[in-house]
């Protein structure tokens, strides 16, 4: 075979290779993991944190019927199927909030027993265990990030949040109004997304002070996960809230972008729900948004007029892709998605609770990748 010839096969060969691959990529989709068959129905996931392709983390509650409280529950995936971890030493009724982590063997999760009291729970890489939260602190979310660690709540009906320093936690000025998601680059590098009387507005803190930006000055409009990219891109997520209108109205979702010098709302394919959370690709871009209760219009004069709208949003730096959950047996959609990516890798996981039989719930764990 002459060179010539040899280069051209090569070339046809790699440009087959390149189309499949692309194929496969757009062929890609969110699929259903099962959870352990010991958790038991009416349970749900609220946070997943993950720190590799082998080893992620997912906190809610196990409860045992409509109106019981249930029971914290813990999961951990092995890199081929998620199972339920032992809590021992933790019998209270009540539910897991949030998880987050700065290594393996510093992962933190947040809960609220029966009685409303909180709860700090600590993975030192071999067993959970309690640790003692906040005195007085009603604890709601734990974020990591830069090294750092965050718990997000409230005192006496204030706004608290706290960042752990050594062995303990310290209070840290809470800009005004109220705080739902932080984004922590560094000690004194902070984004906070959040509401006030005047709408959603996100924070920056600098180790000193808050400086704040009402994104969205639409009445109970509020932002409340921040992706924070550079010092010139910036985007927050919510909902745009609303005035007036029939109970239950619908409400419309919110996504806005710093580029340096304005906020700004962008456009998404979604005309009602709510973005839920906002996660990097592996190069810190934007990568993932996901929208809660998606709904569009339909066609005019169809009916009825609100059809299913994307539950998950890729975005390519231009324009987003969209994706749907998929369907699971004996189940409805999810109530909620929350996103956890998986470091180093384009693979994501959401979790959440979906719709149960007979208007029950049920736990949802989905994965892209």
């Amino acid at each position: 075979m002459t060179r010539s010839l040899l280069v051209a096969v090569l070339a046809v060969a790699m440009t087959v290779m390149a189309g499949m691959s692309s194929a496969a990529a757009e062929t890609q989709s969110w699929r259903h993991v099962p959870v352990p068959a010991q958790v038991r129905p009416q349970a749900g996931l609220n946070e997943a944190v993950a720190f590799g392709p082998e080893r992620a983390w997912a906190v809610g509650a196990d409860a045992v019927g409509r109106e019981a409280p249930g029971f914290p529950l813990v999961l951990r995936w092995d890199g081929s199927a998620w199972q339920r971890q032992s809590l021992p030493g933790i019998g209270w009724q009540g539910e897991l909030l949030s998880v987050a982590g700065t290594s393996p063997t510093a992962v933190w999760a947040v809960g609220r027993d029966s009685a409303g009291g909180a709860h700090l729970l600590r993975h030192d890489g071999s067993a959970w265990s309690e640790s003692r939260p906040p005195r007085g602190v009603l604890l709601t979310e734990v974020v990591t990030g830069g090294g750092e660690t965050w718990l997000i709540g409230s005192r006496d009906g204030a706004q608290v949040l706290l960042r752990r320093d050594g062995s303990g936690w310290q209070d840290v000025p809470a800009p005004p109004g109220a705080v739902y998601g932080l984004h922590i680059l560094a000690a004194d590098d902070v984004w906070a997304a959040g509401e006030t009387a005047s709408g959603a507005a996100v924070s920056h803190w600098d180790g000193q002070a808050w400086q704040q930006t009402i994104v969205n000055g639409f009445p109970r409009s509020a932002v409340g996960s921040v992706l924070a990219v550079s010092p010139t891109e910036v985007w927050a997520g919510g909902s745009a809230g609303f005035v007036g209108g029939p109970v239950g109205r619908p409400i419309p979702p919110l996504l806005v972008r710093f580029d340096g010098q304005a906020w700004n709302r962008v456009a998404v394919p979604a005309d009602f729900g709510g973005i839920t959370s906002l996660v990097p690709t592996p190069s810190g871009a934007l990568g993932w948004v996901s929208v809660a209760n998606s709904q569009k219009w339909g066609p005019p004069g169809s009916s009825p007029p609100l059809v299913p709208g994307p539950d998950f949003l890729a975005w390519n730096g231009q324009s987003f892709a969209e994706y749907g959950e998929p369907a699971v047996a004996g189940e409805g959609d999810s109530r909620t998605l929350r996103l956890a990516p998986v470091p180093g890798t384009a693979t994501v996981w959401s979790v959440g609770r979906a719709t149960g039989p007979e208007n029950t719930f049920a736990p949802r764990i989905l994965r892209f990748g």
